[in-house]
């Protein structure tokens, strides 16, 4: 039973990428003018096909020479293909709009070869612009984000008390080490209080990344450096990433919490484990109100690291007044934001629910294609302000 839903874990991404490519060979490359063009862009569309598959079957096979390579190419190619699937789609439901409407003279003639042919090579232009530019967006040191976050009641002790937010890093077969290190670095040169790393900081297993993620054992900050596990450390084995997390220096806080006394004033830091984790192991079920149990009940403010945005329901009838968080990528390019509502309450930013403020980072790396459109790399600067 195991094998078998392996063997259907490896094939479905490939046969929903091959309908799909079949219907940009039928949609685009007919588009063509001539036998030549058709015969090049149909090479070009199985090439694709080709690769990206490829990289489907050989991600989790270490033995395979130049894996790095080929998950390079097929991501990137993985990228342009969304590009050309999404404008095409949405180049025919334009299409079958101007069909319903062809008896309106002013629209004249317009299913013709022409049409076809210049909408097809704009959606080409289009798709290997957004490629390239989100390429470079994607692979540039991410920017630092300053959020200021008014908490009613807080003690002046505690004005301008700062924390670092590092999500969704996915160190695996394109983020590597000269990535991680100037994500490092970045983050230690804003000097804040607490370092706060949200799930999701790798894309692999231990013996693969253990060289990839040794820069992060150089985060520092006064008051410690704190994890928790996004889904992708349950994808690739939490346990081992938990113990690889603590030797790297972090504190993994498991619905459990710690207790900060800046100024001699009270932070109580939680962080749960992911908001799936039940699903992988029961005993790892996420439980904010378990995170917070024996805290001090004068706590100045009380602060919850949870990967899924989804936690903040729970987080708010626990008492919580802040919630950190990443996992949505802030959609990461064009159109999977709109997508991501369909899981998440919300997609990036700062937002209210009662008492409880979440923030959602637009994430520190990417996953998957290397490409961001619409939705920045981030390291988070957040400050703490008295109202």
């Amino acid at each position: 039973m195991a094998l078998y839903r392996r063997i259907i874990f490896l094939l479905t991404p490939p046969v929903i990428t091959l309908v799909g490519h079949l219907y940009l060979a039928e949609r685009l490359v007919w588009a063509w003018p001539g036998s030549t063009p058709k015969i090049i862009w149909l090479s070009c569309v199985a090439l694709m096909y080709a690769c990206i598959t490829a990289g489907f079957l050989i991600r989790h096979d270490k033995t395979t020479p130049f894996n790095d390579r080929i998950s390079w190419v097929a991501f990137t190619f993985l990228g342009l293909f969304s590009w050309l699937f999404v404008l095409t789609l949405l180049r025919d439901v334009l299409l079958f709009t101007l069909w319903l409407g062809q008896s309106w003279p002013p629209l004249g003639s317009w299913d013709t070869q022409r049409t076809r042919f210049y909408s097809a090579l704009l959606i080409v232009l289009v798709s290997l612009t957004a490629t390239v530019v989100g390429f470079f967006n994607a692979r540039r040191t991410p920017k630092v984000v300053e959020v200021e976050i008014k908490i009613a009641g807080l003690p002046d002790a505690l004005n301008g008390f700062s924390i670092a937010q590092i999500t969704d890093l996915h160190i695996g077969p394109t983020i590597k080490k000269q990535f991680v290190q100037r994500v490092v670095r970045k983050t230690n040169a804003l000097d804040c209080d607490v370092i706060a790393l949200t799930g999701d900081l790798i894309d692999g297993d231990v013996l693969g990344l253990a060289a990839h993620t040794q820069p992060l054992s150089q985060l520092e900050a006064p008051w410690g450096v704190y994890a928790v596990t996004g889904n992708h450390e349950y994808y690739s084995g939490a346990e081992q990433w938990v113990s690889e997390y603590t030797r790297l220096g972090m504190h993994v806080l498991q619905n459990e919490h710690v207790v900060l006394a800046p100024n001699q004033e009270t932070i109580v830091l939680a962080g749960v484990t992911d908001y799936d984790a039940g699903r992988f192991d029961a005993k790892q079920a996420t439980d904010p109100k378990a995170a917070l149990a024996g805290s001090p009940n004068n706590a100045a403010i009380k602060i919850l690291l949870a990967h899924q945005p989804r936690s903040m329901w729970a987080a708010a009838e626990a008492g919580f007044d802040l919630q950190l968080s990443g996992h949505t990528h802030g959609g990461q390019f064009w159109p999977w934001g709109h997508f991501v509502r369909l899981q998440q309450p919300l997609v990036a930013g700062l937002h209210r629910h009662k008492q409880l403020h979440i923030y959602i980072s637009q994430g520190t790396g990417y996953w998957g294609p290397p490409m961001r459109v619409g939705a920045q790399s981030e390291i988070t600067h957040i400050r703490l302000r008295a109202v």
